[in-house]
């Protein structure tokens, strides 16, 4: 058996490590947390408290916690879309495992310590880092942070937050602004709290999820495509449809049956940087908000209007049908905060410039217009 490697992330106040017996899964965490959760490497028999994942191929173990739920009473839920048997017992330890995944979880210790026990180290390293990630979660909101669903870049300490539903902009923003040397903060998500005067604002790691089309007319597209060809990979929840299209040098957006949804490439945190030269920014503080709009044949430019934060702009438990907390992480804590810090968040952004912009399918002019208002705020 390898000798146990161990990895600490660290967000504001909170903190999680990682302890494994395959280094896979360490070099991951630090892979994926990187810089926007600073991820450093810590002395594997330093590890003694604070909130801790223990991870490793371990077949034995596996088997064990196996046959000990469906050995007794347990439920079937879904859990990061696949299905998960879970059981609890009179102690408040629970019990979950996922047969197609190969992968077992035990949460002890009131969702302090989980430990998950796979049997294929990319299974065991993805589980590990989405566990690891709802215990900061959890640890943030409970210090009174709450969950906004915005892309955010961040010039000079000041974050520019951007709203909008599905195919308003927030993506195309976001890089546009990190091409033209901003900090990337958020692709999809901020975590945000009022301290004294400031708002400030933390990264939500996480795949960036970018449609083919936008990709070409961000100029990305090759970049892309000859990392692949090189044997370079993206995220591996990306649909392999996505990959196929890729290599297959097919530039037009892809969608799921039916038309709703776009299959999109997943691009990992620290790609950003290796292969689109655009930094990382670990936090800032709120100083404005962009609402925009797409319109193919529009010049770019601020427009009229009365949008402003609603209900949808807070991420919430309701929001999170892929992973609920199953485990006891949360302790009660919805999951994009507290009414009184979701409140006090609002009634601070409400106070900042809002700014209404269309954009058009010019990617330049878009990337200046955007680089100009951002200077302005």
């Amino acid at each position: 058996m390898s000798t146990p490697t161990a990895t600490r992330l660290q967000a504001a106040d909170a903190s999680v490590t990682v302890l494994s017996n395959t280094p896979f899964v360490t070099d991951w965490a630090r892979r994926y947390f990187g810089p926007w959760w600073n991820a450093f490497d810590v002395p594997a028999g330093s590890v003694c408290a604070g909130p801790l994942v223990t991870a490793g191929i371990d077949d034995k173990t596996y088997a064990h916690l196996l046959a000990l739920v469906t050995s007794c009473p347990h439920d079937e839920v879904t859990y990061a879309r696949t299905r998960l048997l879970l059981a609890r017992d009179s102690t408040g330890t629970i019990t979950g495992v996922s047969p197609e995944e190969g992968l077992a979880y035990r949460s002890e210790q009131r969702g302090g310590h989980v430990t998950i026990a796979g049997r294929t180290p990319e299974r065991l390293a993805l589980a590990t880092a989405r566990i690891a990630r709802e215990m900061i979660r959890a640890a943030l909101l409970r210090d009174g942070w709450t969950l906004l669903h915005a892309s955010a870049v961040v010039r000079a300490g000041r974050a520019l937050l951007t709203f909008g539903s599905k195919g308003a902009g927030k993506t195309t923003t976001a890089l546009l602004l990190a091409g033209r040397g901003a900090g990337l903060l958020a692709n999809d998500r901020v975590f945000v709290k009022a301290v004294g005067d400031e708002l400030r604002v933390l990264p939500w790691p996480s795949a960036a999820a970018v449609g083919l089309g936008l990709l070409d007319a961000l100029g990305l597209y090759d970049v892309v495509r000859d990392r692949l060809v090189g044997g370079e990979q993206l995220h591996p929840t990306q649909h392999q449809d996505v990959t196929d299209a890729l290599l297959a040098g097919r530039r037009e957006p892809l969608w799921e049956p039916g038309g709703k949804r776009e299959r999109k490439v997943q691009v990992f945190p620290d790609q950003f940087g290796r292969w689109f030269a655009m930094e990382l920014a670990a936090s800032g503080c709120a100083a404005g908000l962009l609402f925009p709009r797409i319109d193919p044949a529009a010049v770019p430019a601020l427009v009229d209007g009365e949008r402003t934060l609603g209900e949808d702009d807070f991420m919430s438990g309701a929001t999170e049908d892929r992973y609920p907390d199953l485990f006891g992480l949360a302790h009660g804590v919805d999951g994009g905060g507290s009414g009184p810090a979701r409140a006090s968040v609002a009634g601070r952004l409400a106070a900042l410039p809002h700014h209404q912009v269309v954009l058009g399918h010019d990617i330049a002019a878009n990337a200046d217009f955007l680089a100009r208002l951002a200077s302005r705020i």
